[in-house]
């Protein structure tokens, strides 16, 4: 905001941005206090453009499809649930580490013959209108990381990105190609099987989905989704993605672990994947067997499905494809190693041949002088789309933050004196504390122990050097506290909307000193470069990135509103107590 001078409003701005997350409740005043909160927010930055600090899209219209404008800003909100607010801190705050967070970009091969859409009504990921779109979508997000390069409130130059996990939809090698190419720049033609024409179910003809280039009045365009001409030849249309200009890192989700992220990769059905029949429909009794079954009995599901391929569902002939095969966790390893996909670097994107070698997914890296990242899997491999880890990898995990930290605290709360490499450290996962439940033995290591999110957080909270767990999965904005009767024993949890569900969010993340005792972590939430306004009439790749956001916030089997999150999910100031030496 001009006119503004950043240190205008230093004095008392703490109280009064905290009380920005209340505005929504306010009286006809509320506006006021809005434009209040949002003013104190601009004047605490260094510069807000290209976030939701300066704007956020914003629903319009009365009809049943609504569209999508630009809209005010959300106020920074000061977070002091485990630690106190100082006055005067924006003065003495020094810069530490300055990175963007992408989750859950499920980039999807709609064509594929691996897919549930008939399930959309009771499982709302099944099917999604916008999702032939996740490609362009991804690239735009890009795009806007290009763009604001570094941290609102340090100014600090993005280190990294974290894409943590779900970066594929299917479990594909041509999905896993995409996520590389979008990533690292280069030519992408978002198609499988046929190279002339689409073979997906928005060109079935059937009215269970939506026909965008038919006039089929479907169940969709009946909840007031539109009629778009050349739609469908937009979204597989080649196109060049700018690949991201800051270094990039990967962490594995359960999308990228198994089929549909739900049913075991255990070879049973690569020549589904491969082939040429795919299910676009079955009874209505089927269809509710084999939701339960996918969430609750994965075998159950593998045998409903071969049912459904043996004549109990409606069968459709699409062109075979080699490339849809599913990949290993040695290859998903070993693709990230390819020369071609190395774009901005780090060469592996934190994977090596020890990973090829190994199998194993995890890792640490430096984020930043003085702070280590460390990236987690937490999927298991015996199915169902929650996660744990195994005994082996807490294990290491225990180790790493041993070496990494000054002192900790062993488990009857006695504190222990460390090493000479005292570091800060960041966490990322897919899965959130409290989706680590799944305790079903990994096939392939039978005799190995799984343990919970619980188990994690106790694990994290003996070593005060742990600042946040970073993670996804839930397609939610939730930041959650995790506080100690002993203060600098507390962690922040932060998870993130995901970039295929309304909002389509990605995170700036900025961890601060404020040289008075405290830590802060501001996360400050974006959306992709694509234009708000959207034109049924335009399908250039800006006009299909736009499309793509507003279709998803009017997917008829999503709750969009329940993913957006509170106003102390978005864009917060996160205070912690400083390790002590």
């Amino acid at each position: 905001m001009s006119g503004i001078s950043r240190r205008r409003f230093m004095s008392g701005a703490s109280a009064a941005v905290a009380g920005a997350a209340l505005w929504p409740l306010l009286t006809p005043s509320r506006a006021l206090a809005r434009d209040r909160a949002l003013a104190l927010t601009a004047a605490r930055a260094v510069r807000i453009e290209g976030t939701t600090l300066e704007q956020a899209a914003m629903a319009t219209g009365d009809g049943a499809y609504k569209r999508l404008a630009a809209g005010p800003g959300w106020p920074l909100v000061v977070r002091g649930d485990v630690a106190g607010a100082a006055s005067g801190r924006d003065d003495r705050r020094t810069g530490l580490a300055s990175f963007v967070q992408f989750t859950d970009m499920h980039l999807t091969d709609t064509e594929s013959p691996v897919r549930f859409e008939y399930l959309a009504s009771l499982i709302d990921s099944a099917h999604r209108p916008q999702e032939a779109l996740t490609v362009q979508g991804a690239s735009s997000l890009i795009e806007r990381v290009n763009r604001v390069r570094q941290g609102p409130y340090t100014g600090m130059p993005f280190s990294m990105v974290m894409t943590t996990g779900d970066n594929t939809d299917n479990h594909e090698q041509l999905e896993l190609d995409w996520y590389l190419t979008v990533m690292s720049g280069g030519r992408i033609t978002p198609n499988s099987g046929s190279l002339t024409r689409y073979e997906g179910v928005q060109n079935s003809g059937s009215a269970q989905y939506w026909n965008p280039e038919s006039s089929l009045q479907d169940t969709y365009k009946a909840k007031g989704l539109p009629q778009i001409p050349g739609f469908l030849a937009g979204a597989i249309r080649p196109f060049d993605a700018p690949g991201l200009s800051v270094p990039w890192y990967t962490t594995v989700g359960n999308h990228d672990d198994s089929i549909e992220g739900t049913l075991p990769d255990l070879g049973l059905l690569n020549d589904l994947y491969t082939g040429s029949r795919k299910v676009e429909g079955c009874d209505s009794a089927t269809a509710a067997q084999l939701a339960d079954a996918l969430q609750h009995n994965p075998a159950q599901a593998v045998t409903l499905l071969a049912k459904l391929l043996t004549g109990g569902g409606a069968i459709r002939t699409v062109t075979p494809d080699e490339r849809r095969r599913p990949f290993t966790p040695t290859q998903f390893a070993q693709a990230h190693l390819n020369p071609a996909y190395t774009g901005p670097g780090p060469v592996g994107h934190g994977y090596t041949q020890d990973s090829v070698s190994s199998g194993r997914l995890y890792y640490t890296f430096d984020l930043a002088d003085g702070v280590l990242g460390i990236s987690l899997d937490t999927t298991n491999r015996a199915g169902w789309a929650d996660g744990s880890i195994g005994t082996a990898q807490l294990n290491w995990l225990e180790s790493v933050l041993k070496s990494h930290s000054g002192h900790w605290y062993d488990t009857s709360g006695n504190r222990v004196r460390g090493g000479s490499d005292d570091r800060l450290v960041v966490l990322f996962s897919h899965h959130t504390s409290d989706t680590m439940g799944n305790l079903l033995p990994d096939p392939y290591h039978p005799f190995e122990g799984r343990h919970s999110g619980s188990e994690l957080v106790a694990l994290l909270q003996r070593f005060p050097n742990v600042v946040a767990w970073v993670n996804g999965h839930t397609h939610t904005n939730q930041i959650i506290p995790h506080g100690h009767a002993v203060p600098e024993r507390a962690f922040w949890e932060i998870n993130t909307a995901s970039h295929v569900d309304y909002p389509h969010h990605a995170r700036i993340i900025e961890i601060a000193d404020n040289q008075d005792g405290t830590l802060s972590l501001f996360t400050t939430l974006i959306e992709s470069a694509a234009p708000y306004k959207t034109d049924f009439g335009d399908t250039s790749d800006p006009g299909l990135a736009a499309l793509y956001r507003e279709l998803a916030y009017n997917d008829p089997y999503a709750n969009p509103s329940g993913l957006v999150g509170t106003a102390a999910d978005h864009n917060t100031e996160l205070l912690l107590t400083k390790p002590t030496a």
